[in-house]
């Protein structure tokens, strides 16, 4: 009885599927090619030269699987600019494709051009890439939700972490890019937040291009020593080296025997290739299956992108952009992000709240907010500038 039940109830629901008129949402992945002459530091490190695209095409066959029977179809735009292409051409080619919604897997500088743009009209920009703290906070815009961690909300992860264990003063290594300067200032205001102690802070000047010198690491193993001389008492060395110059030869290289955390050693990320706890070993599969390599934290955030739209279709039964925002921005929306906790945005300035893994090369060590940090709306705000702090408003 029960069986024939469910038979008629399913013909019934793909009857009534079939005869609504489908409605599409179009999304355009906007992303750049890598840099030719970037190679990986390690021979053991993958050339990926699809990373982000690759979780926003996972997330758009998760959602058709849903959507089908509601109705609902999306459909993926890409459009890969060449390094020093036109970015704006990018985006009026995937304008020209239908594309509603604009998934960015740009850096900073390129983000912003798309986000200046008359072309861009009304559309919403997922941010996945860029994690400039100043884009959540004064220069903030209504149109743009971010799904990447900003540097504050990793910092903060780590710091809580090193909280925890009660490792409480910081020796700060930074390199001498742009980049490793605004590291260097969220961990100290991460240090400042959770009460840890920068006892010294010195900048590594190293030139990239000599990493794959000659008896390279019989260098190093001098340097790295003589350089860490003369420090104050510490309990952990923390690299803020962005672009992987220099950070990975400091384990096992400094004068005194202290933790490397940072860029390099054990850090915070948004997603690594070992985290298989809540269920994340289904995604894991799922995308080396599709991509036939591991997935990143930029392939995660393009994936909670894309899959934020399709919750938000669901769950609302429409596709238009009003309604999707506003269920997006509402106290009832939340989505499995395989990450121990739901996660949501921020009405204030749009950012995925979110667990941060704190993880070694092989082994997820911990996930931040760690406990005993508390907060009055949710654990998951204790990471990042609170609404308090923000200089963005746009609720």
């Amino acid at each position: 009885m029960l069986l024939s039940s469910l038979l008629v109830w399913s013909t019934v629901t793909l009857a009534q599927s079939s005869s609504q008129e489908t409605e599409t949402i179009t999304l355009g992945y906007l992303g750049i090619e890598r840099p030719a002459d970037i190679e990986p530091l390690s021979v053991l490190d993958p050339v990926i030269d699809d990373e982000g695209v690759q979780g926003a095409r996972l997330a758009v066959n998760d959602n058709n699987a849903t959507g089908q029977f509601l109705g609902q179809e999306f459909v993926l735009v890409e459009s890969i600019v060449a390094e020093q292409g036109e970015v704006l051409a990018g985006l009026e080619s995937l304008i020209e494709q239908g594309a509603d919604w604009i998934i960015s897997g740009l850096p900073d500088k390129a983000l912003r051009q798309v986000l200046e743009s008359s072309a861009l009209e009304e559309r919403v920009v997922f941010n996945t890439l860029a994690q400039e703290n100043t884009l959540r906070d004064e220069e903030c815009q209504a149109n743009v939700f971010h799904t990447t961690p900003s540097r504050r909300m990793l910092t903060d992860a780590l710091a809580q972490f090193l909280g925890y264990k009660q490792w409480q003063d910081w020796v700060l290594v930074r390199g001498n890019t742009d980049e490793d300067q605004l590291l260097a200032e969220a961990l100290r205001e991460s240090a400042q937040r959770f009460g840890h102690n920068i006892v010294e802070e010195r900048m590594w000047p190293h030139d990239p291009m000599s990493r794959r010198a000659e008896g390279g690491f019989h260098a190093i193993q001098r340097e790295i020593p003589v350089f860490m001389q003369n420090l104050p008492q510490h309990d952990v060395v923390v690299i803020a080296d962005e672009n992987d110059y220099f950070g990975e030869y400091f384990p096992y290289q400094t004068e005194i025997p202290r933790p490397v955390v940072g860029t390099q050693g054990l850090k915070a990320v948004a997603w690594h290739r070992t985290h298989e706890s809540w269920g994340a070993v289904q995604l894991q599969r799922r995308f080396e299956e599709q991509a036939e390599r591991w997935m990143t934290p930029h392939d995660y955030a393009a994936w909670i992108a894309v899959r934020s739209l399709g919750e938000a279709a669901a769950r609302t039964g429409s596709v238009d952009r009003d309604t999707v925002i506003d269920y997006m921005l509402s106290d009832e929306f939340e989505l499995a992000g395989y990450l121990g906790l739901p996660v949501s945005y921020r009405t204030w300035n749009h950012q995925l709240r979110q667990p941060i893994l704190v993880t070694g090369p092989r082994m997820v060590a911990s996930v931040s907010p760690q406990e005993g940090y508390l907060h009055p709306r949710s654990p998951l705000d204790s990471l990042g500038v609170d609404e308090g702090e923000s200089q963005c408003n746009i609720q």
